[in-house]
């Protein structure tokens, strides 16, 4: 019987009759605790990067760290960490960002804000161009980003990928030169893992190959974004409006510029959440696949952090 360590305290209600359930319904017989008292019986942990566990050494015989979070970069440069580790990806995670980024994309082309807040009861009847002619940048090509383009695609917005590695994603063309990707688009999307060569991607040099008036969505990571170079951008007009659901400090502090700009919609990291309905069934499904020993879905690659 496997000895499963639930290593995430504040997220154990949601799992607490959940996840039992889900393992016995697999035919799964194991013991899920909250606490570790002998670290070497433990098979697996199901982690958040938040919480207060981060000496992985005690676990020597542990299969598999399994992370309920999407992103990983918090744990993956843990040197105590030799065990495998996964990431989650789920479809309410998934679900949850594709209606986030349709939602604002759609928004902004259809330019909803003026609308919506209009103080002085303007008539302005300019419609907006159609969706086909309204080029998108979708920068990051993994489960999320392409759930994404394929969406946007179904539109009929022109959809460019940029992926740091070639991809071949039928019906979306996908670059590995990111200033390629830029160079045409209205607006630009950003879901890409945080690694050393991605942070800062959009910076001074790379958003001047924007065309003037684009228009950022940034439901990845914050540090992809340089926010001085944004904010500079923002001010000048070259980039009409920014999007922005995580940053680089969370929450947000009351001070940044962000919250104030007139051209910064700050969202408070709700583009996916993970959903203990959906998490609980790909945590049980890894579990039924070391114990039969076959591959573990999802598996981070430590070369490339993510």
């Amino acid at each position: 019987m496997p000895l499963i360590f639930f290593a995430a305290p504040t997220l154990w209600p949601e799992y607490r009759d959940l996840l039992p359930a889900l393992l016995a319904e697999a035919g799964i017989a194991a013991n899920v605790v909250t606490e570790a008292p002998d670290p070497a019986m433990v098979d697996y942990i199901i982690y958040a990067p938040s919480a207060p566990l981060q000496d992985f050494t005690p676990f020597t015989n542990c299969k598999a760290v399994l992370s309920l979070w999407a992103g990983v970069e918090r744990i993956v440069g843990n040197a105590t960490l030799t065990q495998p580790l996964c990431r989650m990806v789920d479809t309410g995670l998934t679900e949850g960002m594709v209606e986030w980024v349709v939602g604002h994309t759609l928004r902004h082309h259809l330019g909803m804000d003026r609308h919506i807040v209009n103080p002085a009861h303007v008539w302005d009847p300019t419609c907006p161009p159609l969706a086909r002619e309204r080029p998108v940048a979708m920068l990051g090509m993994g489960a999320l980003g392409t759930a994404c383009a394929c969406a946007l695609t179904a539109l009929n917005f022109p959809v460019t990928g940029y992926s740091r590695t070639a991809k071949d994603i039928p019906g979306i063309p996908t670059t590995t030169d990111l200033r390629s990707a830029l160079s045409g688009a209205e607006i630009v999307i950003t879901l890409l893992p945080k690694t050393p060569e991605t942070e800062n991607m959009l910076n001074a040099e790379s958003l001047s190959w924007l065309p003037r008036g684009a228009v950022i969505l940034n439901p990845g990571r914050g540090p992809l974004i340089d926010d001085a170079a944004l904010l500079a951008a923002l001010d000048t007009g070259h980039v009409a409006h920014a999007t922005l659901d995580v940053f680089r400090a969370e929450p947000l502090p009351q001070d940044h510029a962000f919250w104030s700009h007139p051209r910064v919609t700050v969202t408070p990291h709700i583009a996916a959440d993970t959903r203990a309905s959906g998490a609980a069934k790909v945590l049980v499904e890894n579990i039924r696949r070391a114990q039969a020993g076959e591959p573990l879905l999802h598996l981070v690659d430590r070369g490339r952090g993510y």
